[in-house]
């Protein structure tokens, strides 16, 4: 990333940061911008959530290893996250009308993770998100070995957790991105 993207970059999430202090109480902006400055690979990866449309924003800190957590805030999934299905196995085993892509394979090649069912709560404690569209979210192993996937959203002033066969996709469902620098 060239010095000016870098610099845009980190002014949008600074403007971001200040808009929404709820959402990362006890954490200073100037500590989260000397971790990010010279840090390429954290940087492309939040380059690569806003340039999706994630808005990403810090949601907290890692108590354990010290790491800022970083999520999409965008009010719905990321339009340009849409339309996948949940991974790469889910995807080699549609015959017909393949996705573009995976959820857990793009979140990787963005240098972040799927949110959990317990993240994703903690992210709707933030704000109202997913009231319109749906997110994929880390699917437990005796979920997936079934050929089944977990998603998420917002209605009626709830978080629901619903399942899907993890090769279905629609173009109100995609993904959150948690990304930890």
């Amino acid at each position: 990333m060239n010095t000016g993207n870098r610099d845009e970059l980190l002014t949008v999430l600074e403007e971001r940061f200040r808009k929404n202090p709820g959402r990362h109480r006890d954490v200073e902006w100037t500590a989260v911008e000397a971790r990010l400055r010279g840090n390429s690979p954290a940087l492309r990866t939040l380059g690569e959530m806003e340039r999706t449309g994630g808005e990403p924003d810090v949601i907290g800190r890692d108590d354990k290893s010290g790491e800022y957590l970083f999520c999409d805030c965008s009010p719905e999934t990321p339009a340009g996250r849409r339309s996948l299905c949940y991974d790469r196995q889910a995807l080699d085993a549609r015959k017909e009308h393949k996705p573009a892509g995976s959820a857990v394979e793009a979140a990787e090649a963005m240098g972040g993770e799927l949110l959990t069912e317990e993240q994703y709560r903690a992210l709707q404690e933030l704000g109202d998100f997913d009231t319109k569209t749906s997110s994929w979210i880390r699917t437990p192993p005796e979920v997936r070995d079934l050929g089944g996937a977990l998603f998420c959203d917002r209605r009626y002033g709830r978080v629901f957790v619903y399942h899907n066969g993890a090769d279905s996709y629609y173009s109100v469902r995609g993904f959150r991105v948690l990304a930890r620098i």
